[in-house]
């Protein structure tokens, strides 16, 4: 018997529209899947829902993977692939694995022979790395920084270090209803000349991209407000 694969579907990160992002053949690969690893269980249904999945979303299995999941708890998450069926792993937002807990499973997939197969979609990331005029050569994701303000600060030193020495262009993101600070951390602890790349609502109508040396943030700051909304941040030179 042939085996299955896992399929690594892309979410929509805020477009309206599910085919703004999305190309059509992965909606055509939904339905070869009645097994979906998800990080949340409601989200993964609204959108199957909105995809046009054409099979009862009751009767489909889900399998939850998040950053409290242990590895003792999907050692038989895939068994079914081994059957012949195939399984699709589900994103909160944009692309599966990639600041993303479903490394975990993909990871114990390329250890068990399974066929991977990523399908195109969106990045908030690598969407901001485009708009921002940044280094696309040499770039580094560091996740969230830390919420002490000293350590923090001491973190975009070092960082702002990279960008000058290595010519590396940093990424981070922060907790939404952090992100006013976060903006006033960096404009007040980095160099005048270092550039800073606020990107916020990616794919959305209320989409907002700008690279403005630290210097001119200072004044730009308070005009625009960021809290609760979806942002990359970048450092760059």
């Amino acid at each position: 018997m042939d085996k299955g694969k896992l399929i690594l579907f892309p979410v929509p990160i805020g477009a309206e529209d599910i085919h703004f992002s999305l190309p059509s053949q992965n909606m055509e690969l939904l339905t070869t899947c009645h097994t979906f690893i998800v990080e949340e269980l409601r989200s993964a249904r609204r959108f199957l829902k909105k995809a046009g999945y054409p099979y009862p979303i009751d009767d489909t299995e889900f399998l939850e993977l998040n950053e409290h999941t242990t590895h003792g708890e999907i050692g038989g998450y895939l068994d079914a692939i081994e059957r012949g069926e195939n399984i699709g792993l589900l994103s909160e937002a944009g692309l599966p694995c990639v600041a993303d807990p479903g490394a975990m499973i993909t990871k114990m997939a390329q250890h068990r022979g399974i066929e991977v197969e990523p399908l195109v979609g969106p990045s908030s990331l690598m969407l901001a790395l485009m708009a921002s005029g940044m280094n696309g050569q040499r770039f580094a994701f560091c996740g969230y920084l830390p919420v002490d303000k000293g350590v923090r600060a001491a973190t975009l030193r070092r960082l702002e270090e990279r960008v000058h020495h290595a010519h590396e262009t940093q990424i981070f993101i922060e907790a939404p209803y952090r992100n006013n600070q976060m903006l006033e951390a960096l404009a007040t602890t980095l160099q005048a000349q270092t550039l800073v790349c606020v990107a916020c609502d990616l794919t959305l109508p209320t989409q907002y991209i700008r690279t403005l040396p630290c210097g001119k943030w200072k004044s730009e700051r308070t005009k625009i407000d960021l809290h609760k909304r979806n942002t990359v941040f970048l450092i760059g030179g």
